[in-house]
């Protein structure tokens, strides 16, 4: 038995196929949506950090000290 699909059908099933795993497992749309918002907000703060002015590292543990 030789199963033949058009591109339409094709097309249709691959539109099922994804609503119904997005019903049953929209958790996993909405772990990857966080990972790539988390991606993005770390590769702004490195470009951020890039722009600005180099600490000494004893500095900032100074600073760290004074909040405790």
């Amino acid at each position: 038995m030789e199963l033949q699909m058009n591109q339409a059908q094709l097309k249709e099933l691959l539109k099922a196929t994804l609503i119904e795993v997005l019903e049953e497992r929209g958790d996993l749309i909405s772990d990857l949506i966080e990972e790539a918002l988390e991606d993005v907000a770390l590769a702004r703060a490195i470009e951020e950090g890039e722009r600005t002015n180099v600490v000494n590292r004893n500095e900032v543990f100074k600073l760290l000290e004074k909040k405790e």
